[in-house]
């Protein structure tokens, strides 16, 4: 089976062409190849495959094998190989994820994609959608039981707590993480953020991501972190935010006129193989 490595800003995934080739247990493929020591090494699998209602339609697999609904760095890497595989000529082009229909812009350089602009659409605040088992009609700084944090909780097509912190390098996440991930409050584990807010227009963020742990990014994580930044008054709507990752950047706004957030950055090649 061929495959290619990829990443957006250190988030690495192998990415299979499933209009090339047949997977039959993703899941259990997801974390065999996953494995850094016994397989090829990455954070999950995605499968690129086509799609009824869209340009072509996105699977992807946490580490752990569980299914996930969306990703952020994922989205721009699958444009990159389409577009630079000659599997389109469009752009936009649109992905069908499990968290909707993305749109996706991409910067063209030499003929090569070199960042990606994502329409991750409406952040959602409902805990019962996102879900989170909290009371009211969103979750801004509430305190979370048994712990010594205060969460603001956001969907962008995947669950997520943001947690406001004085430094990011000083926390040991392989501690704090688990736990978090597995509180009873949130029902389908949780993605979480930690955030220090360096000014109006730019936060640094570390991530533990359900299923994967601690990764160098999280796309959808960077959105979520703008927007609990913008609900607790840290910064602004319709201003782009840089999110500074431990792989790198990403630029991310609230645009008040549409309700979307964007999400720009870069997608890049890694190594293609085959895998016996």
């Amino acid at each position: 089976m061929r495959f290619t490595k990829m990443h957006g800003i250190g988030n690495d995934y192998i990415y299979i062409n499933m209009f090339e080739e047949a997977v039959d247990d993703p899941a259990a493929l997801a974390v065999r190849i996953s494995d850094r020591h016994f397989g090829v090494g990455s954070d999950g699998l995605v499968l690129i495959c086509p799609s009824d209602v869209a340009d072509f339609k996105m699977r992807i697999f946490n580490a752990d094998g569980s299914e996930a609904q969306m990703c952020g760095n994922a989205t721009r890497c699958v444009a990159k190989y389409v577009h630079d595989n000659g599997m389109t000529q469009q752009n936009p082009i649109t992905l069908e994820t499990l968290s909707g229909i993305k749109t996706l812009a991409m910067q063209i350089e030499n003929g090569k994609v070199v960042s990606v602009t994502v329409d991750m659409g409406a952040p959602i605040l409902s805990p019962a959608d996102i879900p989170c088992d909290f009371p009211g009609e969103s979750v801004i700084s509430q305190p979370l039981a048994d712990t010594d944090y205060n969460v603001t909780c956001v969907s962008m097509g995947n669950p997520h707590s943001v947690i406001f912190v004085e430094d990011t390098d000083a926390l040991d996440l392989e501690k704090i993480g688990p736990p978090l991930e597995h509180h009873p409050v949130f029902p389908q584990r949780i993605n979480t953020e930690f955030v220090r807010v360096l000014d109006r227009s730019t936060v640094q963020m570390r991530v533990w991501e359900r299923g994967s742990g601690e990764t160098l990014a999280c796309g959808t994580g960077a959105c979520a972190a703008v927007v609990a930044c913008i609900l607790n008054g840290n910064c602004d709507k319709d201003v782009d935010v840089t999110v500074k990752l431990l792989g790198g950047d990403l630029v991310v706004r609230w645009d008040s006129e549409k309700n979307t957030i964007y999400k720009t950055g870069p997608a890049e090649f890694i190594c293609t193989g085959e895998y016996a």
